[in-house]
């Protein structure tokens, strides 16, 4: 880990952004160029005095997740991400399996969006990041580790995350995530991430497992969902769901229909702020699991 370098790194990619690059608000004239180093720190999701220590290259080595973190907090390119990697002294993120990495374009298009919930997902369910209005709608869904990182994963492993919708819309949640997770597995035909994946649903699930068995394909282009919102009570929404030329990640923006009940909904989540639907208690968070030889399918 090269400390100065990396100190020297942060800083000149921090001084180079402004706030309306990260769909900050301006506010008053500021006296340096470029974001506040605590800006960085919220937008990544770290403490100030972290953040802070790392500029001053008397911080400890940063994980990969910090790193990726940092990236998206801090607009980098792909070639960028893997320097800051290096610069801590990890190898960058594997080329061949598919990238969480968020590319700037897509993150500034996600903070454009600020009347409407809206998120970027991985193929596999993965949160990779959200606007305000997403975390006020759906909670906040980036702070998971391990298998736990997959919606998919927690549906069909954690209750809680089943309280996002309604008892009578899971069934059908079920059959959506699994056939979408299906054809996003045949377009990883070696990728270790998506097996793990696979296998640790068929083992810790049966309804997952029988679901697998009946070899549903349907990529999700958009779908009506119902979230259940301990202050707003239940919202009826329009998914949109936009994928990349790579297809293995979705830019979904959740819309109201006009004159719905939606459209209050949403106004009053904007001037509530998020709630903690979903936030990961690790204590509560059960090891992923490690399928016995005679699960593996």
């Amino acid at each position: 880990m090269d400390k100065k370098e990396l100190a020297g790194f942060l800083r000149r990619r921090r001084e180079l952004l402004t706030p309306a690059d990260v769909g900050l608000p301006t506010g008053a004239r500021r006296r340096t160029p470029g974001l506040r180093r605590h800006e960085v720190a919220q937008l990544a999701g770290m403490s100030p005095d972290y953040y802070i220590r790392l500029e001053q290259a008397r911080g400890p080595q940063p994980s990969p997740q910090m790193l990726t973190a940092l990236s998206r907090a801090l607009r980098l390119g792909i070639d960028e991400r893997d320097h800051l990697f290096h610069l801590a002294g990890h190898h960058s993120p594997p080329a061949f399996a598919a990238d969480d990495h968020v590319s700037p374009g897509l993150l500034r298009l996600l903070d454009a969006l600020t009347e409407l919930p809206a998120q970027v997902v991985s193929d596999l369910g993965e949160v990779l990041a959200q606007n305000r209005m997403a975390v006020a709608l759906l909670g906040e869904q980036t702070a998971y580790t391990g298998l736990a990182r997959s919606f998919i994963y927690r549906w069909f492993t954690q209750s809680a995350t089943r309280a996002l919708y309604p008892a009578e819309d899971h069934e059908h949640q079920s059959r959506v995530q699994v056939a979408d997770l299906r054809a996003a597995v045949a377009l990883r035909p070696r990728d270790p991430q998506a097996a793990k994946l696979v296998g640790a649903l068929r083992a810790a699930s049966s309804e997952f497992d029988d679901l697998w068995e009946r070899h549903d394909v349907a990529v999700r282009r958009s779908d009506r969902k119902r979230i259940v919102h301990p202050a707003v009570g239940i919202v009826s929404i329009d998914c949109e769901v936009l994928a990349t030329a790579r297809q293995d990640q979705r830019l979904l923006v959740f819309t109201p229909r006009p004159s719905s009940d939606a459209v209050g909904q949403l106004e009053l989540l904007r001037v509530i702020g998020h709630q903690n639907l979903t936030a990961p208690d690790p204590s509560a968070i059960p090891p992923d699991p490690i399928p016995h030889s005679g699960d593996q399918r």
